[in-house]
This record gives structure tokens, C-alpha cells and sequence, in this order.
């Protein structure tokens, strides 16, 4: 039977995780400090620092170290608290910051009442090694349009303009209108930007072995116009599991995808998004609802209840239907991987459901 560490825990201690060092900050159970001092940020200095010691609360701020500082602290059978950063004002808002501050600041939280630091649950390692080749994908991508759009500035402003065209054949049409006294700078951009396309190529192909061998639920999530197995694995690997939401609708919540809220008495001001959660994986929703309310989406009611709401007038509409649309595949994805239910959206003839399905 597996001990619960949270009942033996005497000790609470709280770490404050740095690049090389981490502070830790170690109280009794009557709040009494008996331990502080630097550990060095390896496992090895970890191990150190906890070897021979009674199970204990610790509790740690989310960051870079995060994933896999908790992941072997709780392997050596501590109990690990991962605090969300964005609710602890007292640490972030303090006038007298320093790495013991924080670090005494968790303890004496973690011991006190846990649920105030908001824990958040880190994803697997396996999870997180396959997260690694989407988010390596995503940072060759935006090195691509960082060239192109470097290489159309240059040109230009020497008084030309290179012609409108995709991103995969940009250096084979840009090459005959680059000026000639361009033609020594920009030609070396031009051959990084075909190579990151190939690797950009290399590295999709290896996303959709991945999702079609490992993961085989985003096959149900890819049914919906504008998911494709980026958008379909991402979502996969950051919820991980889809039973650890009561309901479908949690998912936009935990996404940052719904309303921040200020209510005090009778003033409710309407607030933007919360943009709480994974960055990444709202981003590609977002991408995916530009696709559904753009000129080559498929009429569905998802799209017309969409675009109802981008007319109501003005850009800010559009930006809202957008976000909007987000929000709902958030809830309709969540939906489909829980239930693995064919997905038939309203609005279209049933022959095209049946090709879609």
C-alpha cells in the first residue's frame, strides 16, 4: 500500500529553483525554521540535499527546473506542490524580493493551506519528450518567417517588392527579383530559409507518425475542419488526461480561452481572456477558428454562429468571434476524446459528413 506522504510530513520546505543554485527554506510544523541554504540545481545536488531524509512537503514555483525537479523529488518520496506562479502575488509583488524570501514565502504557505498556491500537475516525461518535436517545429517556423520577412524589408527599401507567394516556394520565386547589389547578402537567407522548410517538412511527417502510432485518440479530434494533427497532438499531450475535468467546458477555463472576472457588489466590468494555461496549445485553437470563419471553411453551424458574431461590427467583433470559436472547439475537442463519438458537424450535406468522418 502506498503511504501517504502528506500525513508524515513534519517538515515543509520550500524551494526556491534557480538556473545553477536553488534556495531552500526548511520549518517545522510549528512554523520554526531548522534548515536554509543553497543547493546546487542537478540531481545530484537535489539528491544531496534530501538523502537520509523523512518525507516532506515540499513546494516549488512553476518555471524551467519545474517538470523535472518535481518529477524526481517525488520519486524519492516526498510530496511536491508546483505553485502557479500567477496566483502568488505575495512573492512576485514584494518590495523585498530575494531567492530566501520566496523560498520562506512557499514554506510557510505550502504548510498553512496548500490549495493557496493554486498546485498545477506537470505533464509526464514521455509527454513532455513528444511536446519537445511540436515545439521545436513551432521555433523552426517562426525562424522561417523571421527570414522572409527580413529578406522582403531589405528589398523593399531599396524601392522593389518581391512577389506574393507561400512560404514554401518563397526562395525559388523571390531569387529573380532580389536588386543585384542585394544579390551577395540575401542569397545565404534564402538557402536557410529552403533548409528550414525541408526540416519543417522532416519534422511534420515525424508529428503525424507520432500522433497516428502513439497516440491513436487524435485521430477523433482530427474529424473537426481546421484540426490537424499539430493542433490534434498538442491538445492530447498538454490535457494528457481528459477524465481530470468534471466537465467539457473546464477545458476553456483551464486554456485561458474565457473571461477574466472583477465583480464587486453590483459592478461586473467585461474583462479580456485570462490567457491562463498552455500558450502553444490556445494559440493553435485560435489558429484552427481563423480557419473555420476564413474564406476556405466549410459551412457549418459552428462557422455561421462564428461569423454572426464577427458582423456585429468592427474589427474588435472579429477578434472576439475568433477567441470564441476557440473556446467552443476547446469544449468540442475535450468532448470527442472523452467519448470517441463520430463528429458530424450541423450544417453540412450528409454525404460530406460521411467523407469527413
Amino acid at each position: 500500500m502506498k503511504r501517504d506522504v502528506s500525513e508524515e510530513a513534519s517538515v515543509t520546505i520550500g524551494l526556491d529553483l534557480g538556473d545553477t543554485y536553488s534556495y531552500a527554506f526548511a520549518i517545522d510544523a510549528d512554523g520554526v525554521m531548522v534548515e536554509e541554504g543553497r543547493v546546487r540545481t542537478t540531481r545530484a545536488g537535489i539528491m544531496r540535499f534530501l538523502k537520509d531524509r523523512d518525507p516532506c512537503r515540499i513546494a516549488l514555483e512553476v518555471g524551467t527546473h519545474s517538470p523535472w525537479v518535481s518529477r524526481f523529488v517525488s520519486d524519492l518520496g516526498h510530496e511536491v506542490l508546483v505553485a502557479n506562479a500567477r496566483k502568488l502575488r505575495a512573492i512576485y509583488c514584494n518590495e523585498l524580493k530575494s531567492d530566501r524570501i520566496d523560498a520562506e514565502m512557499l514554506a510557510r504557505i505550502a504548510r498553512l493551506d496548500p490549495q493557496l498556491l493554486y498546485p498545477i500537475r506537470h505533464r509526464g516525461a514521455v509527454a513532455q519528450t513528444d511536446l519537445a518535436r511540436i515545439r521545436s517545429r513551432a521555433a523552426l517556423v517562426r525562424a522561417r518567417t523571421l527570414l522572409i520577412n527580413h529578406v522582403r524589408g531589405l528589398v523593399k527599401a531599396f524601392g522593389k517588392r518581391l512577389p506574393k507567394c507561400g512560404t514554401r516556394s518563397f526562395s525559388s520565386k523571390a531569387a529573380a527579383h532580389i536588386p543585384e547589389e542585394l544579390q551577395a547578402a540575401l542569397h545565404p537567407l534564402l538557402s536557410t530559409i529552403t533548409e528550414l522548410s525541408q526540416q519543417i517538412d522532416r519534422q511534420q511527417r515525424a508529428i503525424v507518425k507520432l500522433a497516428a502510432d502513439s497516440y491513436p485518440e487524435t485521430a477523433s479530434l482530427q474529424q473537426v475542419f481546421g484540426v490537424g494533427p499539430v493542433t490534434a497532438l498538442t491538445y492530447v499531450l498538454t490535457l494528457q488526461d481528459p477524465t481530470r475535468f468534471q466537465k467539457s467546458r473546464d477545458v476553456a477555463a483551464y486554456l485561458g480561452l474565457t473571461p477574466r472576472r472583477r465583480q464587486s457588489g453590483d459592478h461586473e466590468p467585461e474583462l479580456r481572456i485570462s490567457k491562463t494555461g498552455d500558450a502553444d496549445l490556445r494559440r493553435l485553437l485560435v489558429q484552427a477558428a481563423q480557419y473555420i470563419l476564413g474564406p476556405f471553411g466549410p459551412e457549418t453551424a459552428l462557422r455561421v454562429w462564428g461569423l454572426t458574431l464577427a458582423n456585429r461590427g468592427g474589427k474588435r467583433a472579429k477578434r472576439r468571434a475568433v477567441v470564441a470559436v476557440a473556446r467552443k472547439l476547446a469544449v468540442l475537442l475535450h468532448r470527442l476524446w472523452l467519448t470517441g463519438d463520430v463528429y458530424a458537424p450541423a450544417g453540412l450535406p450528409t454525404e460530406q459528413n460521411a467523407e469527413a468522418a
